[in-house]
Protein backbone atom coordinates (compact mmCIF):
# COMPACT_ATOMS: atom_id res chain seq x y z
CA UNK A 1 0.00 0.00 0.00
CA UNK A 2 1.85 3.19 -0.97
CA UNK A 3 0.18 6.06 0.84
CA UNK A 4 2.06 8.96 -0.57
CA UNK A 5 2.71 10.15 -4.14
CA UNK A 6 6.09 11.67 -4.08
CA UNK A 7 6.50 15.29 -5.45
CA UNK A 8 8.97 15.79 -8.23
CA UNK A 9 10.17 11.87 -8.08
CA UNK A 10 11.72 11.95 -11.35
CA UNK A 11 13.89 14.62 -11.06
CA UNK A 12 14.80 13.98 -7.16
CA UNK A 13 16.03 10.35 -8.21
CA UNK A 14 18.25 11.61 -11.28
CA UNK A 15 19.03 14.17 -8.53
CA UNK A 16 20.88 11.02 -6.46
CA UNK A 17 23.08 9.98 -9.56
CA UNK A 18 22.47 6.28 -8.28
CA UNK A 19 25.12 3.85 -9.08
CA UNK A 20 23.82 0.03 -9.01
CA UNK A 21 26.29 -1.04 -6.63
CA UNK A 22 25.87 1.85 -4.14
CA UNK A 23 24.72 2.84 -0.66
CA UNK A 24 21.63 5.35 -0.47
CA UNK A 25 19.51 6.73 2.60
CA UNK A 26 16.16 7.65 1.98
CA UNK A 27 15.59 9.83 5.22
CA UNK A 28 11.77 9.59 5.27
CA UNK A 29 10.34 6.55 3.95
CA UNK A 30 6.94 7.17 4.57
CA UNK A 31 4.79 5.34 1.72
CA UNK A 32 8.21 3.98 0.32
CA UNK A 33 7.09 5.70 -3.55
CA UNK A 34 10.88 7.32 -3.64
CA UNK A 35 13.03 4.13 -2.05
CA UNK A 36 11.15 1.47 -4.69
CA UNK A 37 12.33 3.85 -7.27
CA UNK A 38 16.13 3.99 -6.04
CA UNK A 39 15.98 -0.17 -5.78
CA UNK A 40 14.58 -0.21 -9.08
CA UNK A 41 18.03 1.15 -9.79
CA UNK A 42 20.36 -0.95 -7.56
CA UNK A 43 22.01 -4.26 -9.03
CA UNK A 44 22.09 -7.32 -6.01
CA UNK A 45 24.41 -5.69 -4.42
CA UNK A 46 23.73 -2.26 -4.04
CA UNK A 47 21.92 -1.51 -0.66
CA UNK A 48 19.34 1.14 1.07
CA UNK A 49 18.41 2.10 4.36
CA UNK A 50 14.95 3.21 4.77
CA UNK A 51 14.35 5.70 7.62
CA UNK A 52 10.88 6.17 9.43
CA UNK A 53 9.84 7.37 12.58
CA UNK A 54 6.47 6.65 11.98
CA UNK A 55 5.67 2.80 12.79
CA UNK A 56 3.07 3.12 9.95
CA UNK A 57 5.02 3.12 7.84
CA UNK A 58 6.04 -0.23 7.52
CA UNK A 59 3.11 -1.31 6.16
CA UNK A 60 4.72 -0.23 3.04
CA UNK A 61 7.72 -2.20 3.42
CA UNK A 62 8.79 -4.20 0.49
CA UNK A 63 10.02 -7.73 0.88
CA UNK A 64 13.48 -6.63 -0.16
CA UNK A 65 16.74 -7.81 1.29
CA UNK A 66 18.63 -4.95 -0.13
CA UNK A 67 16.45 -2.60 2.59
CA UNK A 68 17.64 -2.29 5.97
CA UNK A 69 14.52 -0.25 7.83
CA UNK A 70 15.13 1.69 10.83
CA UNK A 71 12.56 2.72 12.72
CA UNK A 72 14.26 6.66 13.87
CA UNK A 73 14.28 9.73 13.21
CA UNK A 74 16.82 10.58 10.67
CA UNK A 75 18.49 13.08 12.90
CA UNK A 76 20.56 10.10 13.85
CA UNK A 77 21.73 8.94 10.41
CA UNK A 78 25.72 8.87 11.55
CA UNK A 79 24.61 6.47 14.38
CA UNK A 80 23.16 4.01 12.33
CA UNK A 81 25.74 3.96 9.68
CA UNK A 82 28.34 3.40 12.23
CA UNK A 83 25.83 0.42 13.83
CA UNK A 84 25.13 -1.20 10.50
CA UNK A 85 29.10 -0.77 9.76
CA UNK A 86 29.04 1.87 7.03
CA UNK A 87 31.30 4.54 6.69
CA UNK A 88 29.77 6.21 4.33
CA UNK A 89 27.21 6.68 1.43
CA UNK A 90 26.73 6.85 -2.33
CA UNK A 91 23.58 8.97 -1.42
CA UNK A 92 21.04 10.79 0.33
CA UNK A 93 17.57 11.50 -0.14
CA UNK A 94 15.19 13.59 2.44
CA UNK A 95 11.14 14.60 1.54
CA UNK A 96 10.65 16.59 4.43
CA UNK A 97 7.09 17.58 5.74
CA UNK A 98 4.16 15.48 6.41
CA UNK A 99 2.74 12.54 4.54
CA UNK A 100 -0.44 12.13 2.25
CA UNK A 101 -1.40 9.25 5.02
CA UNK A 102 -0.38 11.04 8.40
CA UNK A 103 -2.41 14.16 6.90
CA UNK A 104 -5.77 11.87 5.97
CA UNK A 105 -5.70 9.64 9.26
CA UNK A 106 -7.81 12.08 11.64
CA UNK A 107 -6.83 10.57 14.88
CA UNK A 108 -3.35 12.11 13.72
CA UNK A 109 -5.10 15.38 14.69
CA UNK A 110 -2.97 17.03 11.74
CA UNK A 111 -5.29 18.70 10.06
CA UNK A 112 -7.69 21.16 11.45
CA UNK A 113 -10.64 19.79 8.38
CA UNK A 114 -11.58 16.92 10.99
CA UNK A 115 -12.26 17.29 14.78
CA UNK A 116 -9.81 14.92 16.49
CA UNK A 117 -7.33 14.69 19.48
CA UNK A 118 -4.60 17.68 19.16
CA UNK A 119 -1.91 15.07 19.25
CA UNK A 120 0.39 16.09 15.93
CA UNK A 121 3.33 13.39 16.89
CA UNK A 122 5.05 11.69 13.93
CA UNK A 123 6.60 9.30 16.39
CA UNK A 124 3.58 8.39 18.74
CA UNK A 125 5.99 7.28 21.50
CA UNK A 126 7.23 10.72 21.40
CA UNK A 127 5.47 12.18 24.75
CA UNK A 128 5.43 15.87 23.71
CA UNK A 129 1.60 16.28 21.66
CA UNK A 130 0.37 19.74 20.17
CA UNK A 131 -2.14 19.34 23.54
CA UNK A 132 0.77 19.69 25.81
CA UNK A 133 2.64 22.59 23.45
CA UNK A 134 -1.24 24.90 23.64
CA UNK A 135 -1.73 24.09 27.43
CA UNK A 136 1.65 24.57 28.86
CA UNK A 137 3.48 27.34 26.52
CA UNK A 138 3.90 30.71 28.03
CA UNK A 139 2.06 33.74 25.86
CA UNK A 140 5.44 34.48 24.04
CA UNK A 141 6.62 30.82 23.36
CA UNK A 142 3.10 30.14 21.91
CA UNK A 143 3.92 33.51 19.83
CA UNK A 144 6.98 32.87 18.51
CA UNK A 145 6.06 29.39 17.27
CA UNK A 146 3.17 30.87 15.09
CA UNK A 147 4.98 33.95 13.80
CA UNK A 148 8.74 31.46 13.05
CA UNK A 149 7.07 28.12 11.87
CA UNK A 150 3.58 28.96 11.05
CA UNK A 151 4.05 32.81 9.00
CA UNK A 152 0.98 33.58 11.01
CA UNK A 153 -0.11 37.21 10.82
CA UNK A 154 -1.18 38.49 14.62
CA UNK A 155 0.50 35.58 15.65
CA UNK A 156 0.73 37.09 19.59
CA UNK A 157 -3.18 37.63 19.30
CA UNK A 158 -3.40 33.98 18.86
CA UNK A 159 -1.47 33.21 21.31
CA UNK A 160 -3.02 35.35 24.00
CA UNK A 161 -6.75 34.62 22.81
CA UNK A 162 -5.09 30.56 23.65
CA UNK A 163 -3.81 31.17 26.77
CA UNK A 164 -7.20 32.96 27.85
CA UNK A 165 -9.64 30.21 26.93
CA UNK A 166 -7.46 27.39 28.27
CA UNK A 167 -7.95 29.05 32.19
CA UNK A 168 -11.89 28.19 31.64
CA UNK A 169 -11.06 24.53 29.43
CA UNK A 170 -8.45 22.75 28.30
CA UNK A 171 -7.12 22.43 24.87
CA UNK A 172 -8.15 18.73 24.30
CA UNK A 173 -9.23 18.63 20.65
CA UNK A 174 -8.93 20.61 17.09
CA UNK A 175 -12.52 21.74 18.35
CA UNK A 176 -11.08 23.44 21.13
CA UNK A 177 -8.69 25.07 19.38
CA UNK A 178 -10.73 26.31 16.94
CA UNK A 179 -13.29 27.86 19.30
CA UNK A 180 -10.76 29.65 21.40
CA UNK A 181 -9.79 31.50 17.99
CA UNK A 182 -12.78 31.79 16.15
CA UNK A 183 -13.14 35.65 16.65
CA UNK A 184 -9.69 36.51 14.81
CA UNK A 185 -9.99 34.44 11.94
CA UNK A 186 -10.44 36.06 8.83
CA UNK A 187 -14.01 34.83 7.05
CA UNK A 188 -12.71 34.22 4.08
CA UNK A 189 -9.13 32.86 4.84
CA UNK A 190 -10.49 30.99 7.95
CA UNK A 191 -8.89 27.35 6.40
CA UNK A 192 -5.45 29.36 5.40
CA UNK A 193 -4.65 31.01 9.04
CA UNK A 194 -5.77 27.59 10.74
CA UNK A 195 -3.04 25.38 8.43
CA UNK A 196 -0.57 28.23 9.27
CA UNK A 197 -1.23 27.58 12.93
CA UNK A 198 -1.95 23.79 12.77
CA UNK A 199 1.82 23.49 10.62
CA UNK A 200 3.72 25.67 12.84
CA UNK A 201 2.19 23.80 16.13
CA UNK A 202 2.97 20.28 14.07
CA UNK A 203 6.87 21.73 13.26
CA UNK A 204 7.02 22.42 16.72
CA UNK A 205 5.65 18.69 17.89
CA UNK A 206 8.16 17.17 16.10
CA UNK A 207 11.18 19.24 16.65
CA UNK A 208 11.39 19.42 12.68
CA UNK A 209 13.82 22.03 12.33
CA UNK A 210 16.36 20.96 14.86
CA UNK A 211 16.16 17.81 13.06
CA UNK A 212 16.96 19.00 10.04
CA UNK A 213 20.15 21.02 11.30
CA UNK A 214 21.51 18.35 12.97
CA UNK A 215 20.85 15.65 9.65
CA UNK A 216 22.53 18.47 7.45
CA UNK A 217 25.52 19.04 9.37
CA UNK A 218 26.37 15.07 9.38
CA UNK A 219 26.23 15.23 5.52
CA UNK A 220 30.23 15.61 5.21
CA UNK A 221 31.01 12.71 7.31
CA UNK A 222 28.16 10.94 5.87
CA UNK A 223 28.58 11.26 2.39
CA UNK A 224 31.79 9.66 -0.01
CA UNK A 225 33.34 11.70 -2.33
CA UNK A 226 30.83 12.15 -5.38
CA UNK A 227 28.08 11.50 -3.05
CA UNK A 228 24.45 12.94 -3.45
CA UNK A 229 22.17 14.93 -1.28
CA UNK A 230 19.04 15.60 -2.21
CA UNK A 231 16.43 17.29 -0.11
CA UNK A 232 12.71 18.44 -0.95
CA UNK A 233 11.36 20.88 1.27
CA UNK A 234 7.86 22.44 1.74
CA UNK A 235 8.49 25.60 3.90
CA UNK A 236 10.72 28.53 3.39
CA UNK A 237 12.88 27.80 6.77
CA UNK A 238 13.33 24.42 5.59
CA UNK A 239 14.93 25.20 2.48
CA UNK A 240 16.70 28.64 3.95
CA UNK A 241 18.75 25.98 5.94
CA UNK A 242 19.44 23.51 3.01
CA UNK A 243 20.51 26.62 0.15
CA UNK A 244 22.50 28.15 3.44
CA UNK A 245 24.40 24.74 3.98
CA UNK A 246 24.70 24.08 0.44
CA UNK A 247 26.47 27.26 -0.77
CA UNK A 248 28.54 28.45 2.76
CA UNK A 249 29.00 25.01 4.65
CA UNK A 250 27.00 26.12 7.62
CA UNK A 251 22.95 26.86 8.80
CA UNK A 252 23.09 30.27 9.29
CA UNK A 253 24.81 31.33 5.55
CA UNK A 254 28.20 33.02 6.76
CA UNK A 255 30.39 32.84 3.98
CA UNK A 256 34.03 32.16 5.09
CA UNK A 257 36.99 32.14 2.78
CA UNK A 258 40.37 30.34 2.83
CA UNK A 259 43.53 32.07 2.27
CA UNK A 260 43.16 32.92 -1.59
CA UNK A 261 39.42 33.96 -1.28
CA UNK A 262 37.77 30.43 -1.79
CA UNK A 263 34.65 29.44 0.06
CA UNK A 264 35.50 26.89 2.60
CA UNK A 265 32.32 24.60 2.81
CA UNK A 266 31.88 20.93 2.09
CA UNK A 267 29.23 20.29 -0.71
CA UNK A 268 28.76 21.79 -4.45
CA UNK A 269 25.37 22.91 -5.70
CA UNK A 270 24.25 20.66 -8.86
CA UNK A 271 21.55 22.83 -9.64
CA UNK A 272 21.18 26.72 -10.40
CA UNK A 273 18.53 27.99 -8.18
CA UNK A 274 15.63 25.84 -6.77
CA UNK A 275 13.89 23.01 -8.82
CA UNK A 276 9.91 23.52 -8.68
CA UNK A 277 7.14 21.37 -10.12
CA UNK A 278 6.06 21.79 -13.80
CA UNK A 279 2.55 23.08 -14.66
CA UNK A 280 1.49 19.04 -15.20
CA UNK A 281 2.55 18.05 -11.36
CA UNK A 282 1.20 21.14 -10.05
CA UNK A 283 -2.16 19.82 -11.61
CA UNK A 284 -1.99 16.17 -10.45
CA UNK A 285 -0.38 16.88 -6.82
CA UNK A 286 -1.70 19.79 -5.29
CA UNK A 287 1.22 19.17 -2.49
CA UNK A 288 3.93 19.56 -4.79
CA UNK A 289 2.55 23.78 -5.19
CA UNK A 290 5.28 25.01 -2.28
CA UNK A 291 7.75 22.09 -2.89
CA UNK A 292 11.26 22.79 -3.42
CA UNK A 293 14.26 20.97 -4.93
CA UNK A 294 18.20 21.06 -4.07
CA UNK A 295 20.64 18.92 -4.87
CA UNK A 296 24.28 19.01 -4.23
CA UNK A 297 27.40 16.80 -4.02
CA UNK A 298 30.40 16.30 -2.26
CA UNK A 299 33.20 16.87 -4.18
CA UNK A 300 35.75 14.01 -4.97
Amino acid sequence: MIYHKPVLLEESIQGLNIKPKGIYVDLTFGGGGHSLRILEKLDAEGRLLAFDQDLDAQENLPADQRLIFIHSNFRFLKNFLRYHKLEKVDGVLADLGISSHQIDVKERGFMHREDAVLDMRMNNENKLTAGIVLNTYSIEKLAEIFRTYGELPGAGRYARKIVEARKNKAMKTSSDLKTSIETLLPPRQNAKYLSMLFQALRIEVNDEMGALKDTLVQMPDCLKPGGRLVVLSYHSIEDRLVKNFIKTGNLEGKVEKDFYGNIIKDMMAINKGVIVASEKELEENPRSRSAKLRIAEKPE
